[in-house]
């Protein structure tokens, strides 16, 4: 909320100005009910303007553009601090900018306000693991509720050293599930078994698993976009190499 006693005196009378010209006439309570409006006015501007810096900031991200998106979103969350907590996007985002200290806390702001998300204890275990190593990112990794998204259970385990990659795989192909479900369920098999090939520091495997997830198993939601701007990462460093 921006406050009045926090703006400067000349932006108040320029905001009152706006309303219309000061009368001779005018009391000390009427000016206050005009700053007041002017304050409710620059509230509404600035919510507007947190909703259009975070809609930037997906859209920098989708195109590769981190350190843009890692500005708009801050930008949004210092405009609306309601968003901050819930921001995970700019959690990734500051994974992918280097900035892993960022990062870890942005995970750890959101297992505040939803405790059953299996990917936010994996993306701060990725962030760990660049400032601590796997070990320490594993045996700290966040408690989860019920997470009911097949397979993020078994997602969880293989983070917390309890399970192997092929279970995760058995896991996602159990059952039944109709192609659209298999194709989602592979899709996020393949993106976090390559994040933790990638953090274990196993590159091959890593490169095989992410390639996989953004290319043969699209889905309409951001995480897929992550999968392709990680993708194109990868591909960016092969093509220096050569």
């Amino acid at each position: 909320m921006i406050r009045i006693e926090g703006l400067p005196q000349a932006t108040l009378i320029l905001a009152i100005l706006a309303q219309g010209q000061l009368a001779a006439q005018e009391t000390p309570e009427s000016l206050l009910l005009k700053a007041r409006e002017a304050e409710r006015t620059a509230q509404s501007l600035a919510l507007r303007a947190a909703g259009a810096f975070d809609r930037r900031g997906s859209e920098h991200f989708k195109a590769g553009r981190i350190k843009e998106s890692v500005a708009d979103f801050d930008m949004a969350v210092k405009l609306d601090g309601k968003r901050e907590p819930w921001h995970w996007r700019r959690g990734i985002s500051y994974y992918y900018a280097g900035e892993f200290e960022k990062g870890k806390k942005q995970f750890e702001g959101y297992q505040t306000v939803d405790s059953s998300d299996v990917e936010n204890a994996t993306w701060r275990y990725l962030c760990m693991a660049r400032l601590s190593g796997v070990a320490a990112a594993s045996k700290d990794i966040l408690k989860i509720g019920d997470d009911r998204r097949v397979p993020m259970r078994q997602i969880y385990d293989l983070y917390a050293g309890k399970l192997k990659p092929e279970d995760v795989l058995e896991a996602a192909r159990a059952g039944k599930p109709s192609p659209p479900q298999l194709n989602m369920r592979l899709f996020y098999t393949h993106l976090y078994l390559g994040l933790y090939y990638e953090a274990a520091g196993k590159g091959k495997l890593a490169r095989e698993h992410l390639i996989k997830a953004a290319d043969d198993h699209r889905i309409g939601h951001y995480m897929w976009d992550v999968a392709h701007v990680h993708a194109n990462i990868l591909r960016a460093k092969e093509k220096k190499k050569k």
